[in-house]
């Protein structure tokens, strides 16, 4: 084993996040709780000149490909040490990568701490930016048939017809 990869798995080890390891050599999976995502899963790969860090944040939108691209990259610039970035399908991702010598206990609390915010903190912007009319249309198919709406909750006041008109605000 490598030394970033001791370093890893000691700290996973003594905290109390959950994980496991990764089918790529050196890579462990993390799972994080969020408050707006119910979890985070981070890939962190240590290799031998440096640790990747990859986590999921949302699928490619279905709407407002623009304005949703430019939100995410306005937020590149706010956030030292990760960014977001897409792959071939539009999926949204959180990516960082450190040199292992600079690989430690602090440094892995901030960096999944970072991560974390990062997918968690914008996941409700990003699903009315780029997902708001599938939203609409589910809160309205389960209002008529009386289905619940927890899921959606958070997003009461913007899609709540109330008296069957435009959604209020």
């Amino acid at each position: 084993m490598t030394r970033t990869t001791d370093i890893v798995e000691r700290y996973l080890t003594d905290t109390d996040v959950e994980w496991e390891l990764g089918a790529r050599d050196g890579e462990f999976v993390v799972s994080l709780p969020g408050e707006r995502k119910l979890k985070t899963v981070v890939s962190l790969v240590a290799g031998e000149t440096a640790l990747t860090a990859t986590a999921f944040v949302i699928r490619h939108p279905d709407e407002n490909h623009a304005e949703f691209a430019q939100f995410l990259l306005r937020r590149n610039l706010r956030r030292p040490g990760v960014a977001y970035a897409t792959d071939e399908h539009g999926d949204v991702y959180v990516v960082a990568r450190v040199p292992v010598a600079a690989v430690d206990d602090d440094y892995l609390d901030t960096l999944l701490g970072t991560v974390l915010e990062a997918s968690d903190e914008v996941f409700n912007d990003l699903l009315v930016l780029g997902f708001r009319s599938s939203m609409q249309r589910e809160w309205d198919w389960r209002i008529s048939r009386g289905e619940s709406t927890r899921n959606l909750e958070a997003f009461r006041h913007l899609l709540d017809r109330g008296d069957g008109g435009e959604a209020r605000s």
